[in-house]
């Protein structure tokens, strides 16, 4: 793409054709088995997805990015993989897989896929034969297995924690019945982590990368990224002296942590980037990698992913200064890494930023310690540091129009910054996290694992509402397989659609405007004499102007083309986004 040109400006194969099509994407993010239900069982599938294209295309997304469709027991929300290579038959089959692909691409829109390499299901075929294999074969290989400690191999092999809590070790029973070896999963004991030392493991993600190349998909999610390498020479390290550096001056920004973001997980990634430049557009990747901002661009880097999550507006307050300087800071390391930076609010991990932002103390999402620099896990913790996220938040605290006024405000202000934008289904609609969820309907293993401290995902995973009235308000024929508050109702696709002023209506004048107005990868602050609003250009007279402060603010000369709420008199009021072009 010319850098003096717009996506607006280009034809659909030019921009199918585009290498560089995702430096400034919007992506949107699908959960598939909440977006649409089309044959009723409760249960989003493929086919839904593809029936509502036509949605996407208005919306005016550039690319969406589905999480899991794999065979899966469903431990981890479809993270534990069955099979690599395959589509789970409860959401399609291939050949309607390969439908949808066609369809997004018949209306401009690319696919990404998410892929799963630090760990497969338990119920992957190569792990129910490493547990049928004896101790040292070829099969245990696969995976990571060691003897335990003690007289009788009862000890783990070390005191870490996983994820979700307990043990990272699990225990098997060996094929004549008696106690065995213990394997390592980071998450859930139902995901068993891959051994990336082993060559079989390396060659057969290259087979699954080319697998979903080949039938168009355009771009990867490494779920994960900073794991898969691990050092595991004995001895192990205590839990507490790990915890005692990472919670020091230089945490693990050397790379040495046994399992986090260790610096020989970037030679998989450039036998990867090597494939992914077999095809024409190469494929892309985005690597999930909660890591040191210092030791990012490496994920970034054109000779591996070629671009990494940056979550930090997402664990950031709603404060100019903090948004600022996490613009300011991301922008300089993309550049050093020549990649393009990304910005996320709200994704399927998180609770979503229209409720974050209604609660006390600006809703941050995360206190504390990177999580890179925490043995604990590699996900963001709540708010005072409790679990997931806000899992202690009461609900009468929550402020629903503060929050939605906030959220909207965010959103305009990201949509507006150089690099990629990716959104998470429903924050188009305004939706806030679903807190209306009883204990007996709950789906999501941390709930269940760490019970009163962590409440859990399932709140931003509720099915989307698309009409107000119905079973499902829209979703399905049937039920959704996790309850909606009647409040859905009123945020319901059919509901927002052609009214003024609906968060609905203004992601679509907002995507479609950025398509129109964004150009080079370039933003220069201006001053404002307010600490309190921000003010930057873009290349071509585009401006944004935001109040995170409680007085209206005088805005500047030009013409106001969306704002993401009334103006007064001409001023930008608390909480809202203007965009304004100055003419020529």
């Amino acid at each position: 793409m010319s850098t003096s040109a717009t996506k607006a400006n280009l034809s659909h194969s030019d921009r199918m054709a585009d290498p560089n099509w995702w430096r400034q994407a919007a992506v949107y993010q699908i959960y598939p088995r909440s977006f649409y239900d089309a044959n009723g069982d409760g249960l989003g599938d493929i086919k839904g997805i593809t029936a509502k294209v036509p949605y996407l295309q208005e919306l005016g997304v550039d690319a969406v990015w589905l999480s899991p469709f794999y065979p899966s027991a469903l431990a981890d929300g479809g993270y534990d993989v069955d099979d690599y290579r395959n589509v789970d038959p409860k959401l399609g089959t291939l050949e309607d897989f390969d439908e949808m692909a066609a369809a997004l691409h018949a209306a401009g829109i690319k696919l990404v896929v998410d892929i799963v390499p630090n760990h497969s299901s338990d119920r992957h075929e190569w792990f129910k034969e490493a547990l049928a294999s004896p101790k040292g074969s070829a099969a245990r290989n696969r995976y990571i297995f060691r003897d335990g400690k003690g007289e009788s191999g009862e000890v783990p092999p070390s005191d870490w924690d996983s994820v979700f809590g307990g043990p990272i070790w699990e225990r098997i029973t060996e094929p004549d019945g008696t106690p065995g070896q213990w394997y390592m999963h980071i998450f859930a004991k139902e995901q068993p982590d891959f051994n990336w030392e082993n060559p079989e493991i390396r060659e057969d993600f290259l087979k699954t990368l080319r697998f979903w190349s080949d039938r168009g998909v355009d771009g990867f999610r490494i779920d994960v990224a900073h794991g898969m390498a691990k050092d595991l020479s004995e001895p192990m390290p205590m839990k507490e002296d790990l915890l005692k550096k990472a919670h020091g001056t230089d945490g693990f920004i050397d790379g040495s942590h046994p399992f986090w973001d260790r610096d020989e997980v970037h030679e998989v990634y450039a036998e990867w980037r090597k494939l992914f430049n077999e095809y024409n557009p190469p494929r892309t990747a985005v690597a999930e990698a909660w890591v040191h901002e210092s030791r990012r661009a490496r994920y970034a880097s054109p000779e591996g992913l070629g671009q990494a999550f940056n979550f930090d507006l997402l664990q950031s307050d709603f404060d100019a200064a903090s948004f600022k300087k996490i613009i300011t800071d991301n922008l300089v390391h993309a550049k050093e890494s020549g990649a393009s930076s990304t910005w996320v609010f709200s994704n399927h991990d998180v609770v979503r930023h229209a409720t974050r932002y209604g609660l006390p103390k600006g809703g941050s999402v995360a206190q504390g310690t990177n999580a890179a620099q925490d043995i604990t896990g590699a996900e963001p913790k709540g708010q005072d540091g409790k679990g997931w996220l806000l899992a202690g938040a009461p609900a009468e605290e929550l402020d629903i129009e503060l929050g939605l006024k906030r959220a909207r405000a965010a959103s305009l202000l990201l949509l507006a910054l150089p690099g990629s934008a990716y959104l998470y289904q429903g924050e188009e609609l305004g939706l806030r996290e679903v807190s209306e969820i009883p204990d007996s309907e709950r789906q999501d293993p941390s709930f269940f694992r760490n019970k009163g401290v962590e409440i859990g995902r399932d709140g931003c995973r509720v099915p989307l509402p698309w009409t107000p009235e119905g079973s499902s308000f829209g979703f399905g024929a049937g039920t959704a397989h996790l309850p909606q508050p009647a409040w859905f109702k009123d945020y319901a696709v059919s509901t927002q659609e052609g009214v003024e002023g609906s968060t609905l209506e203004l992601y679509r004048k907002a995507l479609h405007l950025r398509s129109e107005l964004q150009t080079e990868e370039e933003l220069e602050w201006v001053e404002t004499g307010n600490p309190e609003v921000l003010h930057f250009s873009r290349p071509g007279g585009w401006e944004t102007v935001t109040n995170f402060g409680a007085d209206a603010f005088e805005l500047p000369a030009g013409t106001v083309v969306v704002s993401s709420g009334p103006l007064e008199e001409g001023k930008l009021p608390a909480d809202t986004t203007a965009w304004i072009v100055r003419e020529a």
